[in-house]
């Protein structure tokens, strides 16, 4: 079966979100698929779907480099289910919180550190790393 097709399900999601800049390419057995999502929730979903079709990423045949889109000074919403976002001095669960945003809270992105980090600030000028899945741009 070739990649594409495995994946078939996976592109289609990325296509009808209207992942911006969406690239495909298989190269040496690996099917290469990168673009930025409009939303946390698209980034959410075809991360899910991904898992869905290979459980735990068992296969190792796909690279999926999807971005959300959100530039520096982007306002930014927790999005927790109901408790307060935890904003750290560095980028790690293991790091000191220095703050702490409310759900539903606008914040602003200082810096998309890597995939699952971000700095953040809160309008009462608190300023640290909060986890990526827990802010979606306005």
């Amino acid at each position: 079966m070739a990649l594409q097709d495995k994946y078939a399900a996976l592109l289609d999601a990325a296509k009808t979100m209207n992942v911006a800049d969406l690239s495909v390419a298989e190269k040496d057995g690996m099917l290469h698929v990168s673009g930025t999502a409009k939303s946390t929730a698209d980034y959410d979903a075809l991360w899910a779907l991904y898992d869905k079709i290979d459980p735990n990423m068992a296969s190792g045949d796909l690279m999926m480099n999807i971005d959300i889109k959100a530039d520096a000074g982007a306002t930014l919403k927790v999005t927790t289910d109901t408790s307060n976002l935890n904003i750290r001095k560095e980028p790690s669960t293991e790091a000191a919180i220095v703050g702490k945003a409310a759900h539903n809270e606008l914040v602003t992105l200082v810096e998309k550190t890597n995939d699952s980090w971000w700095k953040i600030k809160t309008k009462d000028g608190e300023e640290g790393y909060a986890y990526a899945q827990y802010l979606s741009p306005q």
